[in-house]
């Protein structure tokens, strides 16, 4: 047998193994720490550089375990020398979108000034945290189009507001009249539909557990409210 045929088996029959093995610490993890996740599912398993352990995606979040999953570690991992959250980098980065790829037709259109800084924000009406958002940081930019999903998730009664709203002969103006005003929306008609299951499953794939949160053309977000000059900063991150 020649030598190259040879080293072409035994480079194989290597890898076979390291694949072979990298699966078995995988199944052992799974098999011990899944049952204890009340009910969610891991949904990927990776060895990390650091302290031999193993990182778990687990509903949009990252837990850490050992190669026998023997042990359960929830927190942040942070590079003592630079202090950078390594924890947070990842779960920023597996939770990156494709912005392309959001329904935009199930959202409400606002454009300010020019329009060509686009953002896509998920908010509840029953949201107070997204009523300062759109009172102070929103109501003052210009040169944005912002994307609107009604995200319903703190009471029923999202859901007959968000209608409403979306009923409304001008959406925008019916949107800002309840969060900046507090002036609700008139009944919306019977016969008038909203995207709001539709909605309300896009922000449950796409692991949204609070309102507001704000995406960029980048696929990036940020959760919570923030104020102008932090939004601002981010969007001119984005033409560098």
């Amino acid at each position: 047998m020649g030598k190259t045929k040879l080293a072409v088996l035994l480079a194989t029959g290597l890898i076979t193994s390291c694949v072979g093995a990298q699966n078995s610490v995988e199944a052992t993890i799974k098999k011990a720490i899944e049952p204890r996740l009340g009910g969610a599912k891991i949904e990927s398993i990776k060895e990390t550089p650091y302290a031999g352990l193993y990182e778990l995606r687990v509903a949009g979040d990252i837990l850490y375990t050992d190669k026998k999953g023997e042990y359960l570690i929830i927190g942040h991992v942070y590079d003592a020398k630079t202090t950078r959250d390594l924890t947070r980098e990842r779960i920023d980065d597996i939770n990156k979108i494709k912005f392309s790829d959001l329904p935009l037709n199930d959202a409400i259109k606002q454009v300010k000034g020019d329009g060509k800084r686009v953002i896509a924000v998920f908010e509840d009406p029953n949201c107070g945290y997204c009523k300062r958002l759109r009172q102070t940081t929103l109501k003052n930019m210009d040169n944005v189009t912002i994307y609107t999903f009604m995200y319903n998730i703190l009471s029923p009664d999202s859901f007959e507001k968000s209608k409403n709203i979306w009923c409304s002969p001008d959406r925008v103006k019916a949107w800002d009249d309840w969060m900046i005003n507090n002036k609700p929306a008139a009944a919306a008609p019977a016969s008038c539909e909203s995207p709001n299951e539709k909605v309300l499953a896009l922000g449950q794939k796409l692991h949204i557990t609070g309102t507001p949160a704000i995406f960029f053309s980048d696929g990036s977000r940020i959760p919570g409210a923030v104020d102008q000059k932090t939004l601002e900063a981010k969007l001119a991150a984005l033409k560098q």
